[in-house]
């Protein structure tokens, strides 16, 4: 297993014995697939001798490390979400081929969610949606199971990306599955993805930006909070870019601020008794009133985007000067 974040650049490692009296390297081929299930597979990288070819997402990502022969490692720039999970290495010559499995993972934090309309209102493919839409991916299992072992404790069952619905209890109690069941990752077990209805577990890496809390004179409804992120080049943050914020850059702050899905949250780190709580985590108010309650707002900040937002005020400035200068 290697492990990166999103936004890094990681290396596949996978070697095959080559000997310098045998054939030509130009004979062999080597062929890089994700595994998205079992007996289901997508191309990531083919090269045969000097002729290679990278495919769809992975286009323009990928290339071999090659640092000596028997060297069919491949290097992935870039690193996205979807990058996350298993990869096969085959190496064919006109004799024999083998293969071999090496498994990516990510630095990053599992998110529970459920939209406005409440919870366990989503089939499998609107959880996927949803996660997506908030900076996320529907999470593993191996996801799932490592943030309990941190402490997370949820009481309503959510889809994993492989289809099964789970929940991870680290308290049992009677109202979520009976205090006297151990502690661990609940599982149903795979449900019918398009009838069936839960929540979602979303997972998110690396932030390519920064969240901050927009500091104002005074509260406001939701379209205010989003025209003031915009007035600064920048965008409501999505509750996974929260999440993030908190988990990877310990951001600590006893606010309720509206976020991008019309929910108001607050990420705390070192808990005390006036920001709800002993534990850390991000505090959810819930979906209020997005016209008529009032609270401060998270807002991100994409890298690069407040340099460009400079650099386009820059060329207004710069043409409206002209403009006055030649009328």
């Amino acid at each position: 297993m290697v492990t990166t974040h999103r936004g890094g650049t990681i290396i596949l490692p996978c070697r095959y014995h080559y000997e310098h009296s045998g054939e030509e390297p130009a004979s062999i081929r080597i062929k890089w697939s994700k595994i998205d299930e079992p007996a289901s597979f997508t191309n990531v990288f083919v090269a045969l001798g000097k002729e290679m070819r990278d495919f769809g997402p992975y286009k323009n990502r990928v290339s071999l490390q090659e640092h000596d022969p028997g060297d069919a490692s491949l290097i992935i720039r870039n690193i996205t979400l979807a990058d996350y999970g298993r990869y096969e290495c085959e190496v064919t010559n006109e004799l024999e081929d083998d293969t071999g499995t090496v498994k990516l993972d990510l630095e990053g934090v599992i998110f529970p969610y459920y939209p406005r309309i409440g919870r366990y209102h989503m089939n499998f493919h609107e959880a996927q949606q949803a996660c997506k839409q908030q900076d996320g991916i529907l999470a593993s299992y191996d996801q799932l199971h490592e943030a309990w072992l941190n402490g997370l404790d949820w009481c309503n069952a959510g889809w994993l990306q492989d289809g099964s619905v789970q929940y991870p209890i680290s308290k049992p109690r009677e109202e979520c599955g009976k205090k006297e069941t151990p502690t661990g990752v609940r599982n149903y077990g795979y449900r019918h993805k398009e009838d069936e209805r839960y929540d979602a577990f979303c997972f998110t890496s690396n932030l390519n930006g920064k969240v901050y809390f927009l500091k104002t004179y005074h509260k406001m409804s939701f379209p205010e909070a989003s025209k003031a992120c915009e007035k600064n080049g920048d965008s409501v943050a999505k509750v996974g870019q929260l999440y993030a914020a908190w988990k990877l850059q310990l951001m600590d702050r006893c606010e309720a601020g509206w976020l991008g899905d019309g929910s108001v949250r607050y990420p705390i780190v070192n808990p005390r008794t006036r920001c709800g709580g002993t534990e850390p985590g991000v505090r959810n108010l819930g979906f209020p009133s997005k016209k008529y309650k009032l609270f401060g707002v998270y807002c991100f900040r994409g890298k690069g985007e407040k340099e460009q937002s400079t650099e386009n005020k820059k060329i207004k400035e710069g043409i409206s000067k002209w403009k006055s200068n030649h009328v």
